[in-house]
């Protein structure tokens, strides 16, 4: 009989990827969700065996899905699939019931050996496409594509970040966006702008790609930040400027080589620069203006849970780098 799958991920790109991905023998009839509140209208409907969730999902994410799962008593095979690679990730979502734990970008020989593991019926089946993609950048499927692709180096930078704090990150939905510098105030959330921060930027360059990564640590996050890494001095100038300097240089080079590796480029970084400390954001781009004109940014708010910690990582790719870059999205859009 027909196994009914269900890919649950706001990521369109996901989606097709995740299908496309399933393995050819397999008898199945697939399903889609673009968050979990759908996914679980759906299951509540019946006959849905096996869900493949996402995390990082608006309405409805990840985690509540599953505590609703459980708390409902719902009877479907649940695997998450999932850019946050954190082991404190994987630990909750068994602990709320997942059978498995799929990193992304999903390999066809991991699904394989899920299919066997579960005894999930192998036979070939029908097979319900996805809509075809454009692959324009920065068209709203062109976000979609790079807020994916953000999506994956996202975690990797994470899981680097975790691990060295023996802490867990939450992680938002990438922001993807193209702005004047003008504009740039309104890429973070207000609340935040409210305070004050220091910044460090990377310049980044490759393959006919400019841009530059730019690391936020906000004041508040340094006496916290201080213990994690276990500095007993009390805080001063030098000591906060060391460790703005050792997150940037963990979430810029980890994020830029997850996406350069996904793009299938090399990147090259310049030495990080402070550009400032203890700014207010209307100070930063008044004094950056000439750096970035018109831009594509990529944000990620990185929030450790348990303390005041906050920074934020935007990419920052150049007008003139857009042409390359929407190949290369493209490139990848097209191997899914």
């Amino acid at each position: 009989m027909s196994c009914h799958v269900l890919i649950c991920d706001d990521s369109a790109m996901a989606r097709k990827q995740l299908s496309r991905s399933l393995p050819e023998d397999w008898d199945v009839t697939i399903d889609f969700a673009g968050n979990g509140a759908e996914a679980l209208e759906k299951i509540q409907t019946g006959g849905v065996d096996v869900m493949f969730l996402d995390l990082n999902m608006p309405v409805k994410d990840g985690y509540e899905t599953l505590e609703e799962i459980k708390r409902c008593d719902l009877p479907v095979i649940v695997i998450v699939v999932s850019g946050d690679i954190q082991p404190e990730a994987v630990q909750r979502t068994r602990s709320l019931g997942a059978y498995d734990f799929i990193k992304k970008p999903v390999s066809l020989e991991r699904l394989q050996q899920i299919q066997e593991q579960f005894g999930l019926f192998s036979q070939r089946g029908e097979w319900t496409e996805p809509l075809v993609y454009d692959v324009q950048a920065t068209t709203p499927k062109g976000f979609d594509a790079l807020r994916e692709i953000s999506n994956v180096a996202m975690g990797r930078a994470a899981d680097l970040l975790a691990q060295l704090l023996k802490v867990f990150i939450q992680l938002p939905i990438p922001k993807v966006n193209q702005l004047e510098v003008s504009e740039l105030q309104m890429a973070l959330d207000l609340a935040a702008r409210q305070e004050t921060f220091s910044a460090v930027c990377q310049g980044l360059i490759g393959e006919g790609m400019r841009g530059e990564g730019l690391l936020i640590m906000y004041d508040s996050s340094y006496q916290d930040l201080a213990r994690l890494l276990g500095y007993q001095d009390a805080l001063n100038p030098t000591l906060e400027s060391e460790m703005v300097m050792d997150i940037a240089s963990i979430l810029i080079g980890a994020f830029s080589k997850g996406l350069a590796e996904q793009l299938d480029v090399a990147f090259s970084s310049s030495h990080p620069v402070i550009l400032g400390r203890h700014l207010d954001f209307s100070d930063l781009v008044h004094n950056n203006a000439h750096r970035w004109q018109r831009t594509l940014a990529i944000e990620i708010s990185y929030v450790i849970e348990g303390h005041k910690i906050r920074c934020d990582l935007l990419l920052l790719f150049t007008e003139d780098s857009l042409p390359v870059l929407q190949k290369k999205v493209g490139y990848v859009v097209e191997q899914v």
